[in-house]
């Protein structure tokens, strides 16, 4: 439960702290005095939207501090511990700080944390009801909530949530593939095609390199025989005179002189060596040419097998030695189509696996739902006859959807319809119920399902606004029965209700020439017999307000 509050800067609030009790406790004050602003304050700590206007002007941020007592409370407790945030006590400390432009930080027990974690946590530490939350109840989103959350199975509700969320992913998925049926078959066709040809080319690495070279050499059959012969005319043949004759007749000459100068027998061996190998020349020349075949025939396959690639490459527009890489990217493609089909099917199967767990949850949902829904409607009903309708009725309608639907939030509708008037059937509230009908059905629903809820502190924020008289004293009683098992906060501004509070806060403002505050003081049991008079009687307090306001709370207590 909520056991400390501490608010700096916060709207007119320059700085307020508070200790609070277990039990119902009445939150009272003049209009404008803001008693809402606590109420305000601490939502903040819970996760609420917040932004700069929140700052008391001429401060630079304002700072919320709420303080809780989980003890009684396994699920935050264990919340925290997950995610290593639990303190050495069975407390925890919810902080918000706005600053002046806006910006906003939340912390849990000292951390920093996003403003989503404030709202799972708060949610498990308090539930605040305020008095405009009647209008909620024109649309059927909180009618579902209500029963849901009044049969426990909320938990359920978002397992059927998930899976027919699933079930539509996977339709959505399935729904694709068969639309790409079509397309997908024409783009298989012309894969197979374009492989096959791939295939019958059967393309070897390095083999255009090797055709090219074979190509050249092909083509310049004639040209090469003949510049080879010439050489070796030059060289040996020559009747005029060849290469070889001229080295022999230049040793000769120089033999003469042999061993006369050492310069002039270095010349007549390299002159010697000259011979050597233009002799070796010759020879390997000349079995060259007696091995050396023109081939017209080969030339032909060479220059057809090398036009059969250039035109597949251009087909394909890329590089013929691209043509590998692109078999092998069709090849992949081809693989990919081939498993979407698989995939196709698979998502067949995952769908009807996935509508059954949806059927199956959605069936249990329902039961549970048939079930709270009428003791939902008789438990709204009792409240509301003891709140001034003698003759109203609730009911919770169920209405079912087609049988192969999947709807995200189970298999009917729900509804909340109200009779105000014995003999009147029930219609939708939006049709029946006045506001101040509304109002009395709101608190009503809030008071019956509070009594399920797990949340140890609840908050009544003017929900009996346009109750009063002797259904104001029920209101009291109602909330001071929920203080008894746990513990209750409500603002009010009728004295009957704020009788029944086991402690009483009087909110009051605090006025100089330069600024306004808000203070809040507890009441003692005199200070509240004299606030308890003053909203009875106004700004003239009798004894008979003082006397009524006694009887008032002795009754009550």
């Amino acid at each position: 439960m909520l056991v400390h509050l501490a608010v700096n800067n916060y709207a007119i609030v320059d700085h307020l702290e508070l200790e609070i009790s277990s039990g119902m406790t009445a939150i009272t004050g003049e209009t404008g005095a803001g008693k809402s602003i606590m109420l305000d304050a601490l939502a903040l700590t819970l996760g609420d939207r917040a932004d700069s206007g929140a700052v008391r002007p001429g401060t630079d941020k304002a700072d919320i501090l709420a303080t809780f007592d989980i003890s009684q409370i396994p699920e935050a407790t264990a919340w925290l511990t997950e995610r290593d945030l639990a303190g050495d006590d069975q407390q925890v400390i919810l902080r918000r700080v706005i600053t002046a432009e806006g910006r906003s930080r939340g912390y849990i027990n000292g951390s920093p944390c996003p403003q989503q974690d404030l709202k799972t946590l708060g949610g498990m530490l308090i539930d605040i009801h305020s008095q405009h939350e009647h209008q909620s109840l024109l649309k059927p989103d909180t009618h579902r909530r209500l029963l849901d959350d009044y049969a426990g199975s909320r938990e359920l509700a978002r397992q059927v949530q998930l899976a027919a969320q699933r079930c539509k992913q996977t339709e959505q998925a399935l729904q694709q593939a068969s639309q790409q049926g079509d397309e997908k078959s024409s783009r298989l066709q012309l894969l197979t095609y374009q492989l096959e040809e791939l295939d019958n080319l059967s393309l070897q690495e390095g083999e255009i390199e090797e055709l090219e070279n074979d190509q050249r050499q092909l083509a310049n059959a004639e040209q090469i025989m003949q510049s080879c012969q010439q050489v070796i005319n030059l060289c040996s043949e020559n009747d005029s005179g060849s290469v070889l004759q001229a080295l022999t007749a230049s040793q000769q000459r120089l033999t003469a002189f042999k061993n006369n100068h050492h310069s002039l027998d270095e010349a007549n061996g390299m002159l010697a060596s000259a011979q050597i190998q233009i002799e070796e020349a010759v020879g390997e020349l000349t079995r060259y040419l007696d091995h050396f075949e023109a081939d017209p025939e080969r030339q032909q396959q060479v220059e057809e097998r090398l036009g059969v690639i250039h035109d597949l490459a251009r087909k394909h527009r890329v590089n013929p030695d691209e043509l590998p890489a692109l078999q092998q990217k069709l090849i992949d493609e081809l693989e990919s189509m081939q498993q979407q089909d698989l995939d196709a099917e698979r998502l067949g199967e995952e769908l009807e696996a996935f509508r059954e767990h949806y059927r199956q949850l959605a069936v249990e949902l329902s039961g549970v739902r048939h079930e709270a829904a009428i003791r939902l409607g008789e438990a709204v009903t009792g409240q509301i006859q003891q709140l001034g309708m003698p003759g109203g009725q609730v009911k919770v309608q169920l209405q079912p959807h087609a049988a192969e639907a999947i709807m995200p939030h189970g298999q009917e509708a729900v509804e909340l319809l109200v009779s105000a008037n014995p003999g009147q059937p029930a219609k939708p509230l939006a049709k029946v119920a006045s506001g101040g009908e509304l109002s009395r059905i709101s608190l009503g629903i809030q008071v019956t399902t509070v009594q399920t809820s797990r949340v140890p502190t609840l908050v009544f924020d003017e929900v009996d606004v346009g109750i009063g008289g002797p259904t104001a004293e029920i209101v009291g009683s109602m909330l001071r029965k929920l203080g008894s098992n746990g513990q209750v906060l409500t603002v009010t501004h009728l004295p009957q209700v704020a009788a029944h509070g086991h402690q009483h806060l009087f909110v009051r403002k605090e006025q100089t020439d330069e600024s306004t505050s808000t203070r809040i003081d507890r009441l003692s049991q005199e200070g509240r017999v004299q606030e308890i008079a003053r909203m009875l009687g106004g700004i003239d307090m009798t004894e008979e307000s003082l006397a009524h306001a006694r009887k008032l709370m002795s009754v009550a207590q």
